[in-house]
């Protein structure tokens, strides 16, 4: 995974938005709740339609958070690189594989 951990200046570099780090974790700690109920079904042998129905919930709410970040990376990475007129074309061509990766093309 590629990743910048420093920006030129020295200073840290975030990747994802103050007011999202918030809601991204909140949903993390539901994600995970979900998925220790579907552990708890195996063990207790819950009908498979039931589980199954469960694990959708845990991967649509795996994809809300991915979009969030896909936005978030658009908004302030893509935007920047675009705007300081740096690395352009390498920050569209990384957008264009992570797309690829959360969409599974």
């Amino acid at each position: 995974m590629e990743q910048e951990t420093e920006r030129v200046d020295g200073t840290a570099h975030g990747y994802i938005k103050a007011n999202d780090k918030e809601k991204v974790q909140n949903r993390l700690r539901r994600i995970e709740g979900q998925v220790r109920g579907v552990q708890r079904m195996v063990d207790e042998e819950v009908y498979c339609v039931d589980v199954l129905t469960q694990i959708s919930s845990v991967v649509s709410a795996l994809e809300k958070v991915g979009a969030i970040l896909l936005k978030d990376h658009v908004e302030h990475c893509v935007r920047e690189s675009i705007e300081k007129g740096e690395n352009a074309d390498e920050k569209i061509e990384e957008l264009t594989r992570a797309v690829e990766r959360f969409l599974r093309v």
